[in-house]
């Protein structure tokens, strides 16, 4: 029961120390990690080694693969291949089933694009496109925003995804395979909720008159070009995956032996990042330097390194702890599933405003109770990442800065932004959690 108090209030310490205190997710994480070590009664040498491998360890698996996958990003920003994808999808999906599209839009650009520059940059275009369809931008820029954070929170290469798996060891395929069942399930009863809620409240979409005149000086990538860096190394993980099957679907042979490595997260990732290169209409080698595009890069990803070590070395002080074998009894008799981690996650999120820290968190919490569980295979391991990643969206309100993003930048009063936004991150949270309990039945069956 001691072990029990003491997780509680680690977690409630993680939400007061970055909500009203103000600090920094590593920080808070690696103060609680200490907490609940000496709370637990661990030796101060236990503690500090158990620190050491837990932050270390995180760190050796997932760091690569976050910078990789954000220096794809940054390049799809700001060479325009984001914008590139925006109208290619626009152009397939057609201008007048505009809810979908930009809910589509946003679901593909959020995958490498964090979802407040995603909504920065297709803001204007969902703009443009609502005047000219005569709807109200209430329920496109929710089909737009719920796109973005759909992705974001549950398909790999983004960072929280990427993050959990590395912690929980799950396998990457998998997870992209199973978050893009749930996720895409999910936004489509997202979309036709913004339909409605658009017809409910009307918001003009006032658009600049220099807006759509406006050009860049630079020439957007084509549409293959700005493909590449996500579609390859997807497809790379996902038949390594395959390959790995129990049932060795692809055989054994050469080939096979090179899919496994190309399709190692780490390379996969990294073959992204060499294409994305190719997206600059005239690449400069300042690009890759400290103060370019790689450096920018470079600065975000060091954020989410730290917070997603610090969140392994809280994981790594839980599994020591031995708080497995005190809940096992308790838990085993109730079939709670993949619940326990979708809850944890949305108290965390909801509480905390990230959705990158609430996966990472929940992701160190849970990894030492897979088993107790009964979630320690590799499909339910895959399926506990989505989970996370669909509790990490509800429920995105006042305390979270997408909230303010896609509220400042589509005028919605905050009492719309908490009956649009916020009810649609509810919406897209519980929807994903239902579809991914269904799915998991049809594979266990």
């Amino acid at each position: 029961m001691l072990h029990f108090i003491l997780l509680s209030i680690s977690i409630l310490l993680i939400i007061v120390t970055t909500t009203k205190w103000k600090w920094h997710p590593f920080l808070a994480l690696l103060f609680v990690t200490v907490f609940y070590g000496i709370g637990t009664g661990l030796p101060t040498e236990t503690i500090l080694k158990t620190i050491n491998q837990g932050f270390g360890g995180t760190i050796g698996n997932i760091g690569i693969i976050i910078i990789a996958g954000l220096i794809i990003g940054t390049f799809l920003e700001k060479s325009g291949g984001a914008q590139t994808l925006a109208h290619f999808l626009i152009r397939i999906i057609g201008e007048q089933r505009i809810h979908w599209a930009m809910g589509l839009i946003g679901y593909v650009v959020s995958i490498p694009v964090f979802a407040d520059s995603g909504f920065i940059i297709l803001n204007p275009l969902n703009k443009a496109l609502t005047k000219k369809a005569g709807v109200s931008l209430a329920g496109t820029a929710i089909a737009l925003s719920m796109g973005l954070l759909c992705s974001h929170t549950m398909v790999p290469p983004t960072p929280g995804p990427i993050a959990a798996a590395a912690i929980i060891d799950a396998d990457l395929g998998q997870v992209i395979l199973y978050g893009l069942m749930t996720s895409l399930g999910a936004l489509t009863v997202c979309i036709i909720f913004a339909k409605y809620m658009g017809s409910k409240i009307f918001i003009e979409a006032m658009v600049e008159e220099t807006s759509e005149d406006k050009k860049e000086n630079i020439k957007a990538p084509s549409i293959t070009k700005s493909f590449l860096p996500i579609i390859v190394p997807i497809v790379l993980i996902v038949l390594r995956s395959i390959a790995n099957y129990p049932t060795l679907p692809l055989g054994e042979s050469t080939l096979v032996e090179i899919l496994q490595f190309l399709g190692n997260p780490m390379i996969a990732l990294s073959i992204g990042m060499l294409l994305s290169f190719l997206l600059p209409e005239k690449f400069d080698r300042a690009m890759l330097g400290t103060s370019g595009w790689v450096g920018e890069a470079l600065k975000n990803a060091a954020i989410i390194i730290l917070i997603t070590g610090a969140g392994g070395a809280f994981g790594k002080m839980i599994q020591v702890s031995g708080i497995n074998t005190i809940i096992e009894s308790n838990v085993q008799q109730i079939s709670i599933g993949l619940l326990l981690p979708f809850i944890l996650s949305a108290i965390i999120k909801t509480a905390q405003g990230s959705s990158t820290v609430a996966i990472i968190t929940t992701a160190s919490i849970i990894m030492p109770m897979l088993s107790t569980l009964g979630l320690d295979d590799m499909t339910a391991k895959a399926m506990v990442v989505v989970a996370i990643g669909a509790g990490a969206t509800v429920v995105s309100h006042a305390n979270d800065s997408f909230f303010w993003v896609v509220t400042q930048m589509t005028n919605m009063e905050v009492k719309q932004g908490y009956q649009l936004h916020s009810a649609a991150s509810a919406v897209l949270g519980i929807s994903a959690i239902v579809i991914l309990s269904l799915i998991r039945l049809v594979v266990g069956s």
